[in-house]
């Protein structure tokens, strides 16, 4: 059985200052939103901070941005955050932005124990800068290495106390690879379950990549809401 969590501050109270971590979510779709929410009460700084994008001004990583709480931010997508472009041409963010599915393999690599790989995404442009290049088959690669975190947060939608994990339709999109690739996962799920009530079938993310559990209601906000 894993540690299930009341209090959200206490489940992330042991992230320190200048820890790495890597957090779930597209846009605000899949975000573990409270677990955000509680980082923003401990006051944690320095951060590297590893995700697709930096939430939106007022929501998500936005308000850890907004707070001056992250040093550098590992993404592939700027997003609809003016705080964040706004660090960044004040040269107060250190960013780091990488094409979406080399961050994606990344990550992956990470939790399958993969240390580098090749791949042609961002040869010729300034993704390649400092990067060793290799020619395979005619073609030519850049090698990048994978990313790993001291922390994962991530959302799910069941999840029984051992810890399997099911998420729902697109707010699957970065969470299980990041479940994987972090030392110690925390994941903030909207239902807890016996063990037993999940089908194994349907399982995302194995109870071995999961070490906290907290159970959470959600706001569930859309980042651009469009109407007819």
């Amino acid at each position: 059985m894993k540690t299930v969590h009341t209090s959200f501050v206490e489940a992330v109270k042991d992230i320190q200052d200048g820890a790495t971590l890597m957090v779930g979510g597209f846009g605000l779709v899949g975000i573990p939103e409270n677990l955000i929410l509680a980082l923003v009460q401990t006051g944690v700084k320095d951060l590297t901070v590893i995700s697709n994008n930096c939430g939106v001004d007022d929501w998500g990583l936005g308000l850890l941005l907004k707070n001056n709480q992250i040093k550098k931010m590992i993404g592939s997508y700027v997003g609809e955050n003016k705080e964040f472009e706004r660090q960044v041409l004040a040269g107060e963010l250190e960013v780091e932005l990488t094409p979406q599915g080399t961050l994606a393999e990344r990550i992956r690599a990470a939790g399958a124990g993969i240390p580098a790989f090749y791949t042609p995404a961002g040869v010729g442009t300034p993704v390649a800068e400092g990067k060793e290049v290799r020619v395979f088959a005619g073609k030519e690669y850049i090698l990048e290495t994978a990313l790993h975190a001291d922390f994962s947060l991530v959302r799910a939608y069941k999840g029984d106390s051992m810890g399997n994990l099911i998420y729902n339709k697109t707010a699957r999109n970065f969470n299980p690879i990041i479940a994987a690739a972090g030392k110690v996962t925390i994941a903030e799920i909207e239902e807890l379950v016996e063990v037993g009530d999940l089908n194994p079938n349907d399982v995302h993310t194995p109870s071995i990549y999961v070490q906290r559990l907290i159970v959470g209601k959600q706001e569930k906000r859309i980042e651009k809401l469009t109407v007819s």
